[in-house]
C-alpha cells in the first residue's frame, strides 16, 4: 500500500508513518546539499530568513543534471543525507518536517527528528530518472553560484521514496537488516 501526502506536510500527517512505509509525495519539495545547507545553517544562526518557508518543507538532498532540451530536468539521484547531518537538527528546528536522500542518519539526527516529529525519506540511489519523471517543474531559488547545488524549487507528482527513519524512532537501516537476519533462522 502507498500512503499519498501532498506539501507542506504536517506534524499530524508524519506521526502516521511509519519506518517502511511506501509513500507518494506530490506537491513542493525543494533540493539542497552540503554547501547550501552551510548557507542554510549560517542564515538561520544570524536569524536570517532563508530563501523558502522550512515550517513543513521537504528538502531532497540531490543536485540534479541540466535538463535535456525541453526536459523540466535532469537526473535527480540522492545525495548520502549523513553529510547534512552537522546542520539538519538547527533546521528542523526551525520546522524542517521531512529529508529525502540515501544512507543512515546519525543518532543525533535521529533524536532531533523525533522531538521535531519529522521523517526521513529514502529514494534509491542509481534511480536518479526515475526521479526527474516525477519533476513537473523546476526552478532555482538560490545561490545559482553553486551549479548544481544550488537550492531549487521542484513540483513533484507522486514521488515514490520510503520511510526510513519515523517519528517514533523507527529506523529501516537498524529493523531491515533485523528481519532479514531473522527471517534466515527460520
Amino acid at each position: 500500500m502507498q500512503i499519498e501526502l501532498s506539501t507542506p506536510l504536517s506534524i499530524a500527517q508524519l506521526a502516521k508513518l511509519r519506518a517502511g512505509d511506501n509513500v507518494a509525495i506530490s506537491g513542493t519539495i525543494y533540493t539542497a546539499r552540503d554547501a547550501a545547507h552551510k548557507r542554510m545553517a549560517e542564515l538561520l544562526q544570524a536569524g536570517q530568513p532563508l530563501p523558502f518557508a522550512l515550517q513543513g518543507s521537504c528538502i531532497y538532498y540531490a543536485g540534479p543534471s541540466p535538463a535535456k532540451p525541453g526536459g523540466v530536468i535532469g537526473a535527480i539521484g540522492p545525495t548520502t543525507a549523513g553529510r547534512m547531518d552537522a546542520t539538519t537538527p538547527l533546521l528542523l528546528q526551525h520546522g524542517l518536517a521531512a529529508m529525502i536522500g540515501k544512507g543512515a542518519r546519525s543518532p543525533e539526527v535521529l533524536a532531533a527528528m523525533q522531538q521535531a516529529g519529522a521523517v526521513y525519506f529514502g529514494f534509491i540511489g542509481g534511480a536518479a530518472a526515475l526521479a526527474a519523471a516525477h519533476v513537473t517543474a523546476s526552478k532555482i531559488i538560490a545561490w545559482e553560484d553553486l551549479g548544481s547545488e544550488a537550492v531549487r524549487e521542484l513540483t513533484v507528482q507522486n514521488l515514490p521514496v520510503t520511510v526510513l527513519a519515523d517519528t517514533v524512532g523507527g529506523d529501516l537501516y537498524k529493523s531491515g537488516p533485523a528481519a532479514y537476519l531473522a527471517s534466515r533462522k527460520k
